[in-house]
């Protein structure tokens, strides 16, 4: 493919503009319910919002680290040091964007900084073409297929209540959180209750292989995917679990770029993967992994992180690029905050579909007054 037609190498030729003034906004959320996975349960969402200032336009990116390592290693504020000492001092006018993300790779790791930065840069850029993200990134709008997680539930009842109220919502796919004690019953019940319903269960690493016996059960319920049952770094025993599995496999955290990708799929150790763009280090590499994937057969959804408004629409506007096929985590905002700080919530339409936001940019503006209220803390970057 020449430039002109691949919308990768188009994107990465996007030219980086003057950033005048950049700030660090830290905003906490309370959820509408707890949310519980094997390794925390959350009752807010603690965001670091970068916003780039460049002339008269505003952008925004939102960083997916939570304030804890418990889910993955960086932390909001490992991100912002990350941000603020490395990664900006990179940013220049007139570099183009793979370029940038070029340079990057000098710093190992940090995903999640990396991807802050690289969402606010093309959300300035498609701002200053007053054109959506989706076109910044070579693909026209469509109905995002919706897809909804349930964290754990203490009961039997509140799991089949959450789960038919997504169904009721319809939903084109409803992911269920596992770990030991709340595995194999629960999603017998739940698929005896819905017997049509796309069904998939994420374990979060809670597995073991010694668990192959167990797992293997879940054969019977015929799940689209059991999501990250084992280790987050072991893409080895993934793969012989999956040589003793009918149901596919599909991994979310071992994932940290294409290079993990490429591991994973020569080894058989998966059959789908969850492309979190916000862990990946950001859109450009996101498209990179769902490419090689659809090269290799292999089914690519977008993950989410319980993001603001922000995060959730670069996540809506990435899935629609090549390659993501399979319903992602993307649910409605009233399923996680009461009030969220911009100003279009994402909804379902009466057949389940989201729509992309319309409108420079991310297509969503943020509300200075809810940004106000839930704000906890202000830095300026300089």
């Amino acid at each position: 493919m020449t430039p002109a037609n691949d919308p990768i190498q188009s994107v990465e030729q996007e030219l980086i503009p003057r950033i005048d003034h950049g700030a660090f906004v830290t905003v906490r959320l309370p959820f509408v319910h707890p949310f519980g996975t094997s390794v925390q349960v959350w009752t807010h969402k603690e965001a670091l919002l970068l916003r780039l200032t460049s002339g008269q336009t505003v952008a925004w990116g939102e960083c997916v680290a939570d304030p804890d390592p418990f889910y993955m290693p960086e932390t909001t504020q490992t991100a912002r040091h990350i941000i603020r000492d490395f990664l900006l001092p990179l940013v220049e006018p007139g570099l183009s964007m793979g370029e940038l993300v070029r340079r990057f790779t000098h710093c190992r790791g940090h995903g999640m900084a990396k991807a802050t930065v690289e969402n606010a840069l093309l959300n300035l850029i498609a701002l200053q073409k007053q054109i959506p993200l989706h076109d910044l990134l070579g693909a026209p709008a469509k109905p995002i297929m919706s897809g909804v997680s349930i964290g754990l539930q203490d009961s039997m009842d509140e799991l089949l209540g959450a789960v038919a109220k997504a169904v009721s919502r319809n939903y084109h796919r409803v992911k269920i959180k596992i770990e030991r004690g709340r595995d194999v019953e629960w999603v017998r019940r739940v698929r005896d209750r819905f017997p049509d319903l796309q069904l998939m269960v994420d374990a979060n690493g809670a597995f073991t292989l010694d668990d192959a016996p167990l797992l293997k059960q879940l054969d019977a319920f015929h799940l689209s995917m059991i999501e990250q049952p084992l280790s987050y770094a072991d893409i080895h025993q993934h793969a012989l679990l999956q040589r003793s599995l009918e149901t596919p496999l599909c991994l979310d955290e071992s994932i940290l770029g294409l290079d993990e990708a490429v591991a994973a799929v020569a080894l058989g150790a998966c059959r789908i993967l969850n492309i979190k763009q916000g862990r990946v280090g950001g859109l450009i590499p996101s498209m990179r992994i769902a490419r090689f994937a659809a090269e290799h057969g292999v089914g690519v959804w977008s993950g989410g992180m319980d993001e603001t408004g922000i995060g959730r629409a670069v996540n809506i506007h990435l899935q629609t690029t090549p390659g993501f096929t399979i319903p992602g985590d993307t649910s409605e905002t009233c399923n996680y905050f009461e009030e969220d700080i911009i100003d279009k919530p994402v909804t379902l339409d009466p057949e389940g579909y989201i729509a992309v936001p319309e409108g420079s940019g991310l297509g969503v503006n943020v509300l200075p007054d809810r940004l106000m209220h839930s704000m906890v803390d202000w830095e300026l970057i300089r």
